[in-house]
């Protein structure tokens, strides 16, 4: 008998401590990647294209690690280029000579934080993260890239739930065989139906479980994520912002002024479309994948405007009427969101907060624009604080304690939180 709970004990500490081992390597691997997204979004996606195949205003970066030997030379170029470039090190300058534009410098990116952006990209250009957009899938891609934390979290579960049955077989074994060797005589079973304990186990278990999804489902009501709804327009960002590169501050330019970022005119439609009649671009198709005709599409605008191609120069602008769009992204009346202090003052790319615009067509819903979701975000995006006299947003020169922490190495960044963004009254009125 002793044996036998000599054994059992061994073997449930080997389990344990194989789960304790392997389980964070999953989890350090599933938040590297995480942190690497959240890093991409906000530095790297308005130049370089979402998918890591295409080429935008950088170039594609799926496989870059494998293009340079060196990847100390890869850190200090993401960091500095233009410096790299001066030392004249020879794929520095192959590089530069891609694109026209010059790669922005990211001086404030730690080494770890490079490597979780090069996780990132390699495990979306090799396909790990691609999930359909429709459905739970597509609520898991939007919310983050949960995707794999949850895949992870699964394969635990799964081997911790097979783990609990074994020890509960091994148990049932011993007992019996200990009942067996004293000629103890076994209480008579029940059927499971009838066993309080079975009953109680199920009850808990079902509660649980129940409550969780409830809870889930009812926390997710109204997030709108992947809301899509049709427009009376084809609208392709995608052609518009990612083929044509128009900024996006040339059709939502309040964004950079006011709290808003407003729907352009059809004015400002029309300063392009009242010379470009016909669509000439890419093949369009809707969610559904029927074909679109971007030309008819035109035609519709012009139905607002009150347009005729014939006769462009007797187009009365006064006489435009407001395209009907519907609204995507909406926010609690309680709640207060400033595009221009996250767009101007906190330099917030676009695809932060709605996902790879430049790859839509049809605009959906990335985010799902709740409280932790921006709480999140404010924990971990940086300012940019004034470091000296010409470097950074001069305000936060106020900051005396924060200068005097980063100077004496206690600090090395200030994030949003640091300087009161979880406050409830910054969002709240």
């Amino acid at each position: 008998m002793n044996n036998h709970k000599y054994l059992f004990n061994q073997l449930t500490l080997l389990i344990i401590a194989l789960l304790v081992s392997v389980a964070p390597v999953f989890a350090q691997d599933g938040a590297a990647v995480q942190e690497g997204k959240t890093l991409f979004i906000g530095k790297c996606q308005s130049c370089h294209a979402g998918d890591m195949k295409s080429n935008s205003t950088g170039p594609a970066l799926g496989g870059v690690q494998g293009r340079w030997e060196d990847a100390g030379k890869l850190h200090e170029w993401i960091r500095n280029n233009q410096k790299l470039i001066a030392s004249g090190y020879p794929k520095a300058v192959e590089v530069s000579k891609i694109s026209a534009s010059a790669m922005t410098t990211f001086p404030d990116l730690t080494d770890p934080q490079i490597d979780a952006i090069l996780s990132y990209i390699d495990a979306k250009a090799s396909g790990k993260l691609d999930t359909p957009k429709d459905g739970a899938a597509g609520a898991a891609a939007a919310g983050g890239g949960s995707s794999q934390n949850n895949l992870m979290y699964g394969v635990v579960s799964l081997i911790l739930a097979l783990v609990a049955l074994v020890l509960i077989y091994v148990n049932f074994n011993l007992q019996k065989a200990a009942r067996d060797a004293e000629n103890v005589k076994s209480a008579p079973s029940l059927p499971i139906y009838r066993n309080k304990t079975y009953i109680a186990i199920f009850a808990i278990v079902f509660f649980i479980i129940g409550g969780y999804f409830t809870t889930k489902g009812l926390v997710n009501v109204n997030r709108q994520i992947n809301y899509e709804p049709t427009q009376p327009i084809f609208y392709s960002h995608k052609v518009h912002a990612g083929v044509n590169q128009i900024n996006c501050l040339y059709c939502h330019g309040n964004a950079w002024e006011s709290k808003t970022a407003a729907i352009p005119s059809v004015n400002v439609c029309m300063n392009c479309h009242k010379t470009i009649q016909k669509y000439g671009g890419p093949e369009l198709k809707d969610r559904n994948g029927n074909l679109v005709d971007g030309t008819r599409e035109i035609q519709k605008l012009y139905e607002y405007a009150g347009f005729d191609p014939a006769q462009p120069d007797a187009w009365d602008p006064s006489k435009a009427k407001p395209i009907e769009w519907v609204k995507i992204h909406n926010l609690p009346d309680h709640v207060y969101f400033n595009h221009s202090q996250h767009i101007r003052v906190g330099n917030v790319q676009c695809q932060t907060c709605h996902g790879e615009i430049t790859g839509m067509d049809e605009v959906y819903q990335f985010s799902e624009l709740s409280m932790g979701w921006c709480v999140n975000c404010h924990r971990q995006t940086k300012v940019n604080f004034n470091v000296d006299s010409t470097n950074g947003n001069q305000f936060y020169s106020i900051y005396e304690k924060f200068h005097n922490d980063i100077k004496s190495g206690k600090m090395d960044s200030v994030t949003v939180k640091d300087i009161g963004g979880l406050e409830c009254q910054k969002c709240h009125y």
